[in-house]
């Protein structure tokens, strides 16, 4: 038999790829399922951006092989939107690498970093890929537990006790996922102090910022951040664009040139009309950002009433889209999972999928129209 490589067996399958195999299974039997589980944006980009899409594919470059660094005007359209932003300066030529998606750059920065054994500071709850990539590349996680009573906060009292000696990545991620904590300056400012104190690389993942969230916020923003960090961002969320695969990590030159040998082995380049509509959804006005919350406002409301009626509580103050909720004493996260998905056709993401802190907690998406929303109320009328 042929055998596969070793690393296989320190990673399953994804859970909502295998979870969805059943969602799948049920709707080929004919059950309507209400998928409320899954951050997949349901809502359409802005027009500019799928004509300029269209209206780029007569150029005479567009189905060239592009640069691994990506087109100028992309570089630029990123550098703008940091300083409209976030008030963050970024030199364009050299402090921006894009990514075919944020969930590429986790990889990258991994294989660039890490070597077999290191270890790698990982938040429970917390984004499963950050876990199932060390493993792929023979480091070691170290789960750092954020606490509601905390905000979601890491306690850097608590990191000062772990042996940090071989620790060379530290996942950050804020507006968190799956909770929708919103960092601190406080947190970013100890970040930093942390990353520096024990030469560890802090990478903060931050693709919600726009997210039913008043005042979007970067690491970058935190004085003497790139001297330590890099930051993940992403236009997969904030313009609906998560099929395109366009997202960009941004810090320092050395840092970007090292994880820059990595990326020029895996692809070759990002499709030029992905990078046009880019540029486009980059210069979109902040209103159209507002407008799109209002849309997310009225869904999120229902879904507070869909998580009453589950007995849940949740924080209203949480940004991103989802709704961290929390169970009542003594019920199972995936049993409930179970439940409303076999018995009521509704499916949501149990909190262990993302650490063991989730027990205990479910996910909400509010990737899903109010009408669906209110069907699945309506069907828990009887819900005990």
């Amino acid at each position: 038999m042929i055998q596969f490589a070793n690393r296989l067996q320190t990673v399953e399958e994804y859970y909502f790829s295998k979870k969805l195999k059943e969602v799948r299974q049920l709707a080929s039997e004919g059950k309507s399922i209400i998928n409320i589980g899954i951050g997949s944006p349901d809502l359409l980009p802005p027009q500019s951006v799928i004509n300029t899409l269209k209206d780029s594919l007569q150029d005479n470059t567009a189905h060239k092989y592009q640069s691994y660094q990506g087109i100028p005007e992309f570089r630029e359209a990123v550098s703008s939107f940091y300083d409209k932003h976030y008030n963050v300066s970024i030199n364009a030529n050299s402090e921006v690498l894009p990514l075919m998606g944020s969930k590429e750059g986790v990889l990258h920065i991994s294989l660039a970093v890490l070597n077999e054994g290191d270890k790698v500071l990982i938040p429970n709850p917390g984004y499963p890929t950050y876990t199932s990539v060390t493993k792929l590349v023979g480091a070691q996680p170290l789960f750092y537990n954020l606490l509601e009573e905390n905000e979601y906060q890491p306690n850097f009292g608590e990191l000062e006790k772990i042996d940090l000696t071989d620790v060379k990545i530290m996942w950050v991620n804020y507006p968190h996922m799956p909770t929708g904590a919103v960092a601190t300056e406080d947190t970013y400012k100890k970040l930093i102090s942390f990353g520096k104190k024990h030469n560890i690389l802090i990478v903060n993942d931050n693709p919600y910022s726009f997210i039913l969230n008043e005042a979007p916020k970067s690491i970058l923003q935190t004085p003497g951040a790139k001297e330590v960090v890099l930051e993940l961002n992403s236009l997969s969320k904030t313009f609906n664009m998560a099929g395109w695969r366009v997202g960009m990590l941004l810090g320092n030159e050395i840092f970007l040139n090292k994880i820059l040998k990595v990326k020029t082995q895996m692809d070759s380049g990002m499709f030029y009309g992905v990078q046009k509509g880019a540029i486009n959804a980059l210069k979109t006005s902040f209103k159209w950002i507002q407008e799109q919350n209002e849309t997310y406002y009225k869904r999120r409301k229902l879904v507070w009433l869909l998580a009453k009626k589950l007995k849940c509580t949740y924080n209203k103050t949480a940004s991103g889209m989802f709704v961290w909720a929390k169970l009542p004493k003594n019920v199972s996260s995936e049993e409930l999972i179970d439940k409303l998905l076999y018995e009521y056709h509704l499916f949501v993401a149990p909190g262990t999928v993302f650490g063991t802190m989730g027990e205990g907690y479910i996910r909400f998406s509010l990737c899903v129209s109010e009408e669906k929303i209110e069907e699945a109320i309506n069907r828990l009328v009887n819900y005990n």
